[in-house]
């Protein structure tokens, strides 16, 4: 009987949409047999609410990211599980998600797999009232773990490394339920490109180290401050920036004067970005989850600009401990920092090779073979011999 899975996230950022989207093609991949649904939580609530959980928090990483750092630190503290905050949260998130039920009751899912904490919580909470046996898996995506990732029950969490399945076994999930596989990316980031094909398709030489340039997938941040600084680099360089879904910034950073010495492109939204990450010496980027660990899989060096205080400051810890980055603290210095790393092309090669030696390319796989393979629950045999059906009342 072919699996059917559920595929949960919240448009919280691009970057959890994106992991989610990884783990259903590698789904479908892995077994075409398989029924595979992917959803946007978010989708299923009322725009009050999408607006306070999805908006507010662009509007806090673009306006004050360290009060965004402020909430992380203090969400992230050890809680006493019945505190009145806590309970008050929960019960916010499922008066808003009522629709989620709908969904979990249109068919016996097997196995729900969670990309962000949201849903997490929702399955958590209705299988500790008995309304729902579905198994779940959840799949961290940031490279340090957060205590609001920890909704038991759970049947296993993955985390993008080690240390941080040893943080989340701190709060006291079972190490046995914990499995670091790395953040789950698109499987085009584990196929081999022609670098000269590649090259050829986006109108490059490749002839001069290639700086590629991120803005996230809504194109936010100083994108043209970051790009006028690459651009004063002395080394003549072919300058690639990606302005996202922001029309508005790529059209600013279209008429910026572009030095003679430099070759550049400007593009908007694009699906090409493992064929442009594939051939980039050096990528200038927030240091995202998601993003990172494509950066990591194409084996390119990542400067690391203007971290979210929070999620983003714990990924930048672990890019430069594993000396795969570099971090440009003030845009000042940027344009004299890239052009010293990319005038020493030891140290080039060996931020390349540490971020290849760390990437995780396959996660994705393995986090779908861990879903397809979970024991058949749908005979009634799941969760302490109870029946696996959803069954979502009241």
């Amino acid at each position: 009987m072919p699996k059917r899975i559920l595929v949960l996230s919240a448009a919280v950022g691009a970057g959890h949409l994106r992991a989610a989207q990884a783990v259903e093609v590698a789904l479908r991949e892995v077994d075409p047999a398989a029924e595979v649904r992917n959803l946007d939580v978010l989708g299923l609530t009322n725009a009050a609410f999408r607006k306070i959980y999805a908006e507010a928090y662009l509007d806090l990483v673009n306006l004050a990211p360290h009060v965004l750092g402020f909430f992380y630190d203090m969400l992230d503290r050890p809680r006493d599980r019945a505190s009145k905050r806590d309970r008050l949260r929960r019960a916010w998130e499922t008066l808003n998600l009522t629709e989620l039920s709908g969904v979990l009751e249109e068919r016996p899912w097997d196995v729900i797999v969670n990309t962000h904490f949201l849903p997490a919580q929702i399955i958590a909470g209705l299988r500790k009232r008995r309304k729902l046996a579905t198994p779940q898996i959840t799949v961290t995506t940031d490279f340090g773990t957060h205590r609001l990732w920890m909704n038991e029950p759970c049947d296993h969490y993955t985390t993008a490394t080690e240390e941080g399945a040893a943080y989340l076994a701190s709060f006291g999930v079972d190490r046995k339920k914990i499995t670091a596989t790395g953040i789950p990316i698109h499987p085009v980031f584990s196929r081999a490109k022609d670098r000269g094909e590649s090259l050829h398709k986006h109108g490059l030489k490749g002839d001069r180290p290639i700086v590629l340039q991120l803005s996230g997938g809504f194109g936010v941040g100083p994108i043209e401050q970051l790009y006028r600084g690459v651009l004063q680099i002395e080394r003549p360089i072919e300058v690639v920036v990606v302005a996202g879904k922001n029309e508005k910034v790529r059209q600013q950073l279209e008429r910026v004067d572009v030095p003679r010495r430099h070759r550049s492109k400007v593009m908007g939204f694009t699906t090409d970005i493992d064929e442009l990450m594939g051939v980039a010496d050096l990528v200038v980027s927030k240091p995202g989850g998601l993003t990172t660990s494509e950066v990591l899989a194409r084996g390119a060096a990542m400067a690391i600009v203007n971290p979210i205080p929070g999620q983003e400051s714990r990924n930048s810890d672990y890019l430069l401990e594993n000396g795969a980055a570099i971090k440009i603290n003030n845009i000042a210095t940027l344009p004299m920092k890239l052009g010293t790393l990319l005038g020493d092309s030891e140290k080039l090669d060996a931020l390349k090779a540490n971020a290849r030696r760390i990437a995780t390319p396959q996660a994705a796989f393995e986090i779908a073979r861990m879903a397809l393979e979970w024991p058949d629950t749908r005979d009634g045999r799941g969760l302490s011999g109870s029946t696996t059906r959803a069954r979502i009342s009241g």
